[in-house]
């Protein structure tokens, strides 16, 4: 099956999350599996190409009354997959993927409308597809143009388009005088397309127009169609639920495990923890904590800095945590709302918090090796893959029972020795506090503890149960389309 990804991050070429995680790997694992699959990116200022080619010159973008003219490049194989990259400068040459700190780039509609119709352009030149799939808002323009703009066109119109929903939270909302700017017809501005509450939302544009719809767990796919989890867009959801699924996200065992990761001072596995120990005065020296107890627990936090993911929880019972015996090293960068309160734990508890404001891949890496509890809190979790990644290297996730945590992480039964972390269902402070205690009381006994980490790197979450997964629904998605063209 020949499948075309379109999204608007993948490592190792660009990332802000876990999409370019999913990006990176799900497109491999497919290509294992026979499937021949091509990826288009943006061509960003942070991605880095060894002696990308133009194969594509002045691909004709209208907007309003003007044309635009992009390139593609060709970013070669990688992995069994091939990597396109729309290249316009004026949109994309630039300091951050999406927007600064301040705020989202103000023609966020403008640049992704270009990439969504620059892939559909290259696509009819280097052959079509028989599957597209698209990822998030910046992508959902795809579906919206195939069933709109290019809806008589004879190339496209048996294809089928699977959608997958990282994150409903984040939707790509636009005044609505953005759709002639894009080219778009104004009978798209309906409560059964586009139009959310006098605005644009590609997102529900996404959500209307693909053949089959899927979330990153199986969790995530129900609770989204409920009006705590919804937001906004439940109704959609509900309305087409037979053609919306959830399948879990993998990991990419060869770069996150431990008796292979190239960050960490060294490797280990299930049969010999004796890495760990190094790890941890590692972590603890990077995060300036040298001298701390060594035999104290390490929480590790690694996360964008965003309401979604339970901050507030901590806040509220960050003086009692300071008091209990551990020490937290967090790393992540967002909202600033959420950076000063870190920096003033930090600041507040210097022997106890400590907090780098950045995305580094690297010492993510080591977090995961050296720290033994791993903190999720989240308000909600599409899918989550700090959690997998936290059970491979041994370290043992605290997470709210919500989406993928909740699919992942088996409650922790000391009796039976059976059971991966420790989950809290009440999103309140105290919950998380508890759960929390839970964890540093069973770390005492560490040969009960060690069970607990055993039990979390003996779990398999590689790509390619899911990869199959995705093929069934392309299968599915490739049958519906057949029976309306």
């Amino acid at each position: 099956m020949n499948i075309t990804f379109a999204a608007s991050e993948c490592v190792p070429f660009s990332k802000t999350g876990g999409l370019a995680d999913v990006v990176g790997a799900l497109p491999r694992a497919l290509a294992d599996l026979g499937h021949h699959v091509t990826v288009f990116l943006p061509k960003y200022k942070q991605t880095k190409l060894t002696d990308p080619k133009v194969v594509l010159r002045s691909v004709t973008i209208p907007f309003d009354d003007e044309y635009r003219f992009c390139s593609v490049l060709d970013g070669g194989k990688l992995g069994g997959v091939q990597y396109y990259f729309i290249d316009y400068p004026p949109f994309f040459e630039r300091d951050a993927l999406y927007g600064l700190p301040t705020g989202d780039y103000p023609d966020n509609a403008e640049r992704f409308s270009l990439y969504c119709r620059a892939v559909l352009e290259a696509s009819k030149i280097f052959g079509m597809p028989d599957v597209f799939h698209c990822h998030d808002w910046q992508s959902a323009l795809i579906p919206v143009l195939l069933r709109s703009n290019y809806v008589t066109d004879p190339a496209f119109q048996k294809v089928p388009i699977v959608f997958t929903v990282h994150n409903l939270g984040y939707q790509g909302l636009f005044a609505p005088d953005t759709l002639p700017l894009l080219g778009l017809p104004w009978e798209l501005f309906t409560i059964n397309r586009l139009e959310f509450y006098g605005k644009v939302n590609f997102l529900k544009g996404a959500l209307t127009f693909a053949d089959f719809v899927t979330t990153v767990s199986k969790r995530y796919s129900q609770e989204i169609q409920t009006a705590e989890y919804g937001f906004g867009l439940e109704g959609v959801l509900r309305g087409r639920s037979n053609t919306v699924t959830g399948i879990l996200n993998g990991v990419d065992y060869d770069e996150w495990s431990p008796e292979v990761d190239k960050y960490i001072v060294a490797r280990y596995s299930a049969e010999d923890l004796s890495g760990k120990t190094a790890c941890k005065a590692d972590l603890l020296a990077a995060y300036g904590l040298g001298k701390a107890d060594p035999k104290l627990p390490v929480i590790g936090i690694v996360s964008r800095f965003a309401a979604q993911k339970g901050f507030d929880l901590i806040a509220q019972v960050a003086d009692r945590i300071a008091r209990l015996p551990l020490n937290i090293v967090v790393l992540g960068s967002g909202d600033k709302e959420y950076e000063d309160l870190f920096k003033r734990l930090a600041q507040q508890h210097p022997a106890k918090f400590a907090v780098k404001v950045a995305y580094d891949d690297a010492l993510a890496h080591k977090i995961e090796a050296g720290a033994d509890i791993f903190l999720m809190p989240s308000r909600y979790e599409p899918c989550g893959l700090n959690q997998i990644y936290s059970l491979r290297y041994g370290t043992v996730p605290v997470v709210r029972a919500t989406g993928g945590l909740d699919d992942t992480i088996e409650p922790w039964d000391p009796a039976s020795g059976k059971g991966t972390g420790f989950k809290f269902s009440e999103y309140t402070g105290e919950a998380l506090y508890l759960s929390l205690t839970e964890a540093l009381e069973a770390f005492k006994n560490q040969k009960s503890w060690q069970k607990l980490m055993r039990n979390g790197m003996a779990r398999d979450f590689s790509w390619t149960a899911s990869a199959r997964e995705y093929v069934r629904v392309y299968e599915r998605a490739k049958g519906s389309r057949s029976a309306v063209a």
